[in-house]
């Protein structure tokens, strides 16, 4: 790896730049200090994402960036490029953004003022939105979709939860059931549903606080989608909290102070969601942590597929 990165610090005239790897989640992700600034260089996970979609997340990154949103900038290299294949790696480089997560999913939300910062939370998430809209990508551009096809269809995007195999036949019977339920439901309201650019993973490690700053990182999972699937994304990971009640109306009073939003399916997209997380973790069993992980992903699912079968 020491030689794919020294490769990569030549390819953006860095040559002789101090680095040091700072996470090794999904992507590889090394600090490299040069001239005075930081920057992130990207060692993306194989077979994730193709060329051309690595393209279009940074063209749309440094769109938003120019838009005035805080999020990390794509750099390009000596030649122009913004991603190069250096030994089958797919590298790209980012301005380096100060300051720490707001948070760690899993945890006690530690913040003194809570409610302003979700209402912050959502003015950012709808000026993401905006200023996505705003922007006339490329004709080549290309992302994937969270979709009704993306999150019930035959191939979710993060994998077919009711075939998740830590599943109980009842389990499996409720996903199904009401995998149903919400395709139909999409089916009937997606055509008015605001869709578009999305973040797709606004969880608390990927929005960064520096100062009154909040920063969005991680744009891996941004693609198409129903905007309303954002707010339920960061809802989600905070729905243990004691004043949940408080940080969701904070989060969408924050959202609509910037832009409108339908969100009489909120509770919907919040099911569909951890959903999701069902099938995410199907391809991750063998990681350390993941029994845990499944086990509250699928009761998280169980719980609310069940309040909404009942509602309705």
């Amino acid at each position: 790896m020491t030689q794919t990165v020294e490769k990569a610090l030549d390819l953006w005239g860095m040559n002789g730049a101090k680095w040091r790897l700072i996470a090794a989640r999904e992507n590889r992700v090394f600090r490299a200090d040069h001239g005075g600034k930081s920057f992130a260089f990207r060692l993306h996970r194989a077979g994730y994402r193709t060329n051309a979609e690595l393209v279009s997340e940074l063209e749309w990154m440094g769109a938003v960036a120019d838009g005035g949103l805080h999020v990390p900038a794509p750099i390009r290299s000596t030649s122009g490029d913004y991603l190069h294949v250096v030994d089958d790696v797919q590298i790209d480089v980012l301005t380096w953004l100060s300051g720490a997560p707001i948070g760690k999913t899993g945890e006690p939300l530690q913040t003194a003022d809570r409610d302003d910062l979700f209402f912050r939370l959502g003015r950012e998430m709808a000026r993401l939105h905006k200023l996505s809209d705003d922007w006339t990508p490329p004709n080549n551009f290309t992302r994937c979709h969270w979709d009704r096809k993306g999150l019930v269809g035959d191939s979710p995007l993060w994998g077919r939860f009711w075939e998740n195999p830590t599943l109980t036949s009842e389990d499996r019977e409720l996903f199904m059931r009401i995998r149903d339920h919400a395709n139909a439901q999409l089916e009937e309201a997606e055509a008015s549903l605001d869709f578009g650019l999305i973040h797709a993973d606004l969880v608390r490690e990927n929005v960064m606080a520096d100062g009154d700053k909040l920063q969005f990182i991680d744009f891996d999972d941004a693609g198409f989608g129903f905007r309303i699937f954002d707010l339920a994304t960061t809802l989600i990971k905070n729905m243990r909290e004691p004043d949940y009640p408080q940080l969701r109306d904070a989060l969408i009073k924050g959202y609509r102070s910037h832009r409108p939003i339908d969100t009489d399916m909120l509770d919907l997209f919040i099911l569909l969601r951890a959903l999701t997380y069902v099938g995410w973790i199907t391809t991750r069993m063998d990681e350390d942590g993941s029994a845990i992980r499944n086990q509250r992903f699928v009761t998280t699912a169980r719980e609310l597929a069940n309040e909404t079968l009942i509602s309705n």
